[in-house]
């Protein structure tokens, strides 16, 4: 049994090439190619980004599976144990089983482990099917366990810098946007948006933006304003000074200057601050000292 030659249709941007012909029944396995192996012995990868699978469309599919097979294959990775790991068609797979297939065409490839997820997460973003937070959480995990940079995602993604950046700032916000990311309820341009407001903020302008059904393009515009507006200085509650404090204000400005000043505390103490310009002052300050007391 040959495979037909669109088979392969969709993995071109992952792999490079297109999945040649071959047969899926190899008398021995290759390292990588096309083989057909028992649906038990296949594993979801504990590492997928995607981790929610909608009902009606895997029905939807495992109906289309059990009239016409299995269109596109399965790519996999044989682990130490024999099993095989799903890099790319978790979703295909488990339409397959529901479909009650016993066995599977897959297409083995043998990758690293950093490759795996690098390859489930950008097959899952080339297909738009992760919302923004889960592809926010796979690039963070690619840079947390396989000790990428943002510049080496970009390129193991296929994304700009400043798009990476823009995903890993989504997981900075607070629990409550993320989840009307993950719902659907706010889009990735809102959440940029909303980021780029104070922290204290951006609760209430999601609620804001869900109340008032809020563009992308106003929402902008208010997180502009606010980010534009003065901050408004805190009022100085006028402190009522006793008459003698003007007094002794007065008997001081006759030996230093006219830069005086007394600062009275809570506790009832306080200090006296004299203003001077440069070290001859102090000099003149002795001086005058020097004259009262002879």
């Amino acid at each position: 049994m040959k495979i037909q030659k669109g088979l392969g249709r969709g993995l071109d941007a992952i792999f490079g090439a297109e999945v040649p012909e071959t047969d899926i029944r190899p008398k021995q396995a290759p390292m990588s190619g096309m083989e057909e192996i028992d649906i038990d012995n296949i594993i979801p990868n504990p590492s997928q980004p995607r981790k929610e699978f909608d009902e009606e469309s895997l029905n939807e599919l495992a109906a289309s599976i059990r009239h016409l097979g299995l269109i596109q294959p399965v790519t996999v990775k044989r682990n130490a144990r024999g099993r095989y790991i799903i890099i790319s068609g978790e979703r295909r797979w488990r339409a397959a089983r529901r479909a009650g297939l016993q066995t599977l065409p897959v297409y083995v490839r043998e990758v690293d482990d950093e490759t795996l997820y690098a390859m489930a997460l950008v097959e899952n973003i080339q297909r738009q099917d992760l919302n923004a937070i889960e592809i926010a959480l796979g690039m963070q995990r690619l840079i947390d366990e396989c000790h990428m940079t943002q510049d080496a995602l970009s390129e193991k993604v296929g994304k700009k810098r400043s798009s990476v950046s823009n995903y890993l700032r989504l997981l900075k916000l607070p629990d409550e946007v993320q989840l009307a990311i993950k719902e659907g309820i706010i889009s990735m341009g809102h959440a940029k948006a909303i980021a780029g407001a104070p922290d204290e903020e951006q609760l209430k302008l999601l609620k804001r933006c869900i109340n008032r059904g809020l563009s992308v393009r106003q929402l902008e515009q208010i997180v502009h304003a606010m980010n534009e507006a003065p901050k408004e200085k805190p009022v100085e509650e006028e402190v009522v000074y006793p008459e003698s404090y003007s007094r002794l204000v007065e008997k001081l400005e006759r030996y230093f200057s006219e830069d005086i000043s007394i600062k009275r505390g809570k506790n009832g103490g306080g200090k006296i601050v004299i203003g001077f310009d440069n070290d001859k002052e102090i000099e003149e300050f002795i001086a005058r000292f020097s004259s009262q007391q002879e």
